[in-house]
């Protein structure tokens, strides 16, 4: 066990811990950003009862401020009459290798919805929160080739984390052995405080560090979702586990020309207080458009799905969290529960610190390794 544990943990080491330490920056993105880039982020409030321009409008104007030959793909707005609107427009090349052979372009055009004046174009490929996302997903080599090592490197990291905990597992659960398995003596030598450091710290992230590979592994397999969600669904009562879709017929009123602008009139008025939408941009002749509603900003576990049928502008499908099976509703929360937001701010500050104590366990390993093998060398030179 102990052989298995050392020299996966030197395998994957280095992924680990620029995976982890990255994680713990990109925790509080949201809130960073808006104290860094609040000339982006935020408008002046407009007049009361003053409406946004129509969408569709509002995407020509994004795309006067965008080369040629680059498209807004989607956009995410704020109900919210302070905040700006972005419209995305990025393009991919799947097999490129490295960060920026990886992204052709990607933009965020910034738009005062009030006015149609932009605000900022932000060049997100070289933004440092962008960088950071992509340090932690893909180790910025590109989805080909850096996310596959993230996947197995995360994956190997799981087994790390319960060979480890086999490993502290106490002899003694009294006196001197159970202490130092949960406490650290600081009066310890080093090479002795290295190891009580690997070990005790190995023991209090081991749950939390648990959950976070396995709903990174959810993200890393996508494939999985589906297997995952049908488990956790038989768990459900029967009165939840067909509530997922709600069908219905009622129509929205028909104040413009295009559908999607009648269906984010309607999305505005329905929920005042969201924290974000978002709609994801289809072609002109497409049977159905859509809109994701995030009631809190940083929670995309709790929303408001709408489709839309754009010939007669009826309501095919309303899609909410509270009707989900249990397995739809786990695979729902997440991104809530990988990031820490599930809890608010508290829950954040918890799995920052988690993920640098994920990211200090490579370092204190590999120190145990090297004070091994120093210690090894000298016995074999004291044998010659």
């Amino acid at each position: 066990m102990l052989w298995i544990h050392k020299w996966l943990g030197l395998l994957t080491g280095l992924v680990v811990f620029l995976v982890s330490l990255s994680g713990a920056i990109y925790t509080f993105h949201d809130e960073l950003k808006l104290l860094v880039y609040p000339d982006k982020y935020f408008v002046q409030s407009p007049a009361s009862g003053a409406a946004p321009l129509p969408l569709t409008a509002l995407i020509e104007l994004a795309k006067e401020a965008l080369p040629d030959g680059e498209e807004v793909s989607r956009v995410d707005l704020y109900p919210a009459l302070d905040r700006s609107w972005i419209f995305r427009a990025s393009d991919t090349d799947a097999a490129g290798f490295g960060h920026w052979n990886y992204f052709r372009y990607y933009k965020l055009v910034f738009m005062n919805p009030y006015t149609g004046e932009c605000v900022a174009v932000e060049d997100s490929k070289n933004e440092f929160f962008q960088l950071i996302l992509q340090l932690h997903m893909n180790l910025l080599l590109g989805k080909t080739y850096g996310h596959a090592i993230v996947a197995y490197s995360t994956t190997i990291f799981a087994v790390l984390l319960a060979t480890g905990m086999i490993l502290w597992w106490p002899k003694k659960w009294r006196g001197k052995t159970l202490r130092r398995s949960v406490w650290l003596d600081r009066k310890a030598k080093w090479k002795r405080f290295n190891y009580d450091l690997h070990n005790v710290w190995g023991f209090y992230v081991f749950p939390i560090a648990l959950i976070l590979c396995l709903t990174g592994l959810l993200f890393s397999f996508p494939a999985w979702k589906k297997p995952y969600s049908a488990f956790f669904n038989q768990f459900s009562s029967s009165n939840t586990t067909n509530t997922t879709p709600q069908n219905t017929r009622n129509q929205i009123s028909r104040k413009y020309h295009a559908p999607i602008d009648n269906l984010l009139t309607y999305a505005l008025q329905k929920h005042p207080d969201a924290g974000i939408m978002s709609i994801r941009l289809r072609e002109p002749d497409a049977p159905v458009v859509d809109v994701q509603i995030r009631l809190r900003e940083d929670r995309s576990g709790l929303f408001r799905w709408y489709y839309v049928n754009t010939d007669d502008l009826s309501i095919k499908e309303i899609r909410s969290h509270d009707k989900l099976a249990a397995g739809d509703l786990m695979s729902a929360l997440n991104f809530d529960l990988h990031t820490g937001t599930i809890g608010g701010l508290p829950t954040k500050i918890f799995v920052f610190f988690i993920a640098l104590g994920c990211a200090s366990l490579p370092i204190t390993g590999y120190i145990l390794w090297w004070n091994r093998r120093s210690k090894e060398k000298r016995k074999n030179l004291a044998r010659v």
